[in-house]
């Protein structure tokens, strides 16, 4: 060929390079729907979650996180007297009622019970202001919630809007417990720091202070059914002390 190209070879050339291109196009490329590749183990947790009803707003109070000794189930599991032990005043009614929870409900943790308490106080006082229904139906009872609703749907009515920066926790107690009628109640005392302002339709401030951190004193009863599958504690009382 003297070096020169003939006709036919080069649109062969031309014919591949096309192709080539056009795979890379197609294969190379990142749309961002693509699936990620799971191990077994994240496979097997997504179903282990799947077939739990995926409870992702709900938060066990009870169970210590990581706890295996917390399953009603586990042969070694501590004795009532043991996971109760510096809840409560040495021979107290608080003690008595928390040692008869802890023995009719194996996953009873009282330090657990208070931090995944501490958790829900939170979750709920801001799903609160920013009218978050669904997130409340998951950690109130029935009751709890009809009240929330209607107050959310009243200010909504109004064209208000709720904002509160939640500072933080200052102290939480635990301060009063129940079994009756196979259902444990327990009730705790938090101190919180929060900025809350209500504003109209026009944005101007109708209720609180944007620059006034105010301390509230919240007294909250948790209940759930001692023999139930289900490990999660519900809201069923409140009571304000300010």
């Amino acid at each position: 060929m003297n070096g020169v190209f003939e006709i036919p070879t080069i649109v062969f050339l031309l014919l591949a390079v096309l192709l080539i291109a056009r795979l890379v196009s197609v294969l190379g490329r990142k749309t961002g729907n693509e699936r990620p590749i799971k191990t077994f183990r994240q496979a097997s947790d997504d179903r282990a979650a799947s077939a739990a009803g995926g409870t992702d707003n709900v938060i066990p109070l009870s169970r210590a996180s990581g706890d295996s000794r917390a399953d009603a189930s586990a042969p070694d599991a501590p004795a009532a007297e043991e996971r109760i032990k510096g809840a409560a005043p040495i021979g107290s009614l608080l003690e008595g009622e928390l040692l008869a929870i802890a023995r009719k409900d194996a996953s009873f943790d009282p330090k657990a019970f208070m931090s995944g308490a501490k958790t829900a106080y939170e979750m709920i006082v801001l799903a609160y202001a920013q009218g978050d229904r669904k997130q409340l139906k998951t950690l109130t009872a029935r009751e709890v919630f009809d009240g929330f609703a209607r107050v959310i749907s009243e200010r909504e009515g109004r064209g208000e809007v709720n904002e509160t920066n939640f500072i933080g926790i200052h102290k939480a107690d635990l301060i009063d417990a129940e079994l009756k009628d196979g259902i444990g109640r327990v009730t705790v005392k938090f101190v919180s720091q929060m900025i809350t302002v209500v504003r109209n339709k026009a944005g101007t401030v109708v209720d609180g202070d944007p620059n006034l951190v105010r301390e509230v004193t919240d007294i909250w009863t948790f209940a759930r059914e001692v023999d139930s599958r289900d490990p999660n504690w519900k809201l069923v009382a409140t009571q304000s002390a300010n």
